[in-house]
């Protein structure tokens, strides 16, 4: 049986020319260029990302997250001497530890990456006070660990950590991305995303100072960023594809502000594909606007109708990825694919270090 083009992974396809995948954020945090995509009429139009606020709705109210990006990526060694590379994937809230002798120790998923994949109870040292035990593996690199720890596990990974910058920058992290690759609104206690929530780094304080003097509501939620929004949709139907699990947090205050925003007409509109992922993926469980914190497996496709958003600020996603599906199923796949083919046309950045697009 055919597979209708909305469900074909291939109809998600696009060319992308290396040389335009952004390997450095721009100059200021708000130079970048805005294509503002108007989904009743289908007309672009590019503009500055200063521009944003000609272009919002009268009265929306916006919804960021929160979540702060850890230096997950750590250097260690075996006592072989062996040098490993270990990624943390667990969110450090969400991380419990038992405090034995002088040492906490708290079971985590991680990436575990050495020229000889490491035995079952190997021992993996980075410093003095912190290591790990290899419990069990997974599929894909994916390791159960034991952490092992004296002090406190933020602090350990903000000295020794290197920022899991996306595997197509295809450069080291640089002492300059410790303060791009974060948003100026992140939160210190929301430390554990491993890619920052990238629409959202386009933001200044001044700026947003701008959009509140404008008259436009701020709100947070908090989903802690997985490795798995890099993973590819491997699956010729989409409608297969078994979407990873994240875990999400929305404070009953936001979940007020977006009911008292719904009640008064006002639209809502997510700051990025993880704000809305966090906003739909809440109503999914709970079948209602309300305060929520657990996990989400959502995935929007074609076909499925928006409870919560209105419209989103985001930057442009890899061909075949399940976030170019996500704006499809807001836009259309049609209207994305043909802004896609004009920002390639005119310039614009792709990814995490590139340029904005508003789906209004």
């Amino acid at each position: 049986m055919e597979i209708p083009s909305d469900y074909l992974l291939e109809s998600y396809n696009y060319e992308l020319p290396e040389d335009r995948i952004a390997q450095e954020p721009a100059t200021n945090r708000d130079g970048s260029k805005l294509l503002v995509v108007d989904r009743a009429s289908g007309t672009l139009n590019p503009v500055k990302f200063t521009d944003l606020i000609d272009f919002l709705p009268k009265n929306a109210l916006l919804v960021a997250n929160n979540s702060r990006v850890i230096p997950a990526r750590i250097f260690g060694a075996k006592s072989t001497g062996g040098r490993v590379e270990f990624l943390l994937l667990t969110p450090l809230p969400l991380i419990t530890p038992v405090e034995k002798d002088g040492w906490k120790s708290a079971s985590a998923e991680g990436l575990l990456r050495a020229s000889k994949t490491p035995k079952q109870g190997t021992i993996i040292s980075f410093s003095d006070n912190f290591r790990l035990v290899a419990s069990e593996s997974g599929h894909f690199g994916r390791w159960q660990v034991e952490l092992q720890w004296r002090g406190d596990l933020n602090s350990l990974f903000t000295e020794m950590g290197h920022l899991p910058l996306p595997p197509y920058i295809k450069r080291p992290d640089t002492a300059a991305d410790k303060e791009r690759y974060q948003t100026v609104y992140s939160d210190e206690s929301k430390t554990g995303s491993v890619a920052a929530p990238t629409a959202g780094l386009h933001f200044t304080p001044e700026f947003r100072k701008k959009i509140a003097d404008n008259g436009f509501e701020w709100a947070e939620v908090t989903l802690y960023v997985g490795y798995g929004t890099f993973s590819p949709v491997r699956c010729e139907d989409i409608r297969l594809h078994q979407m990873h699990s994240e875990y999400i947090e929305v404070p009953e205050e936001t979940a007020h502000a977006v009911r008292k925003a719904k009640a008064e007409g006002r639209p809502v509109f997510a700051i990025g594909t993880t704000s809305a992922r966090t906003l739909e993926g809440m109503f999914k469980k709970c079948n209602k606007i309300r305060g929520f914190k657990g996990e989400t497996d959502i995935f929007i496709s074609p076909g499925y109708e928006f409870k919560v958003i209105d419209g989103i600020l985001t930057n442009f996603h890899l061909p075949e990825s399940s976030l170019i599906i996500m704006i499809s199923a807001l836009a259309g796949r049609s209207t994305i694919l043909s802004a896609y083919e004009y920002a390639l046309n005119n310039g614009f950045r792709f990814f995490s270090y590139g340029d904005a697009m508003l789906i209004k």
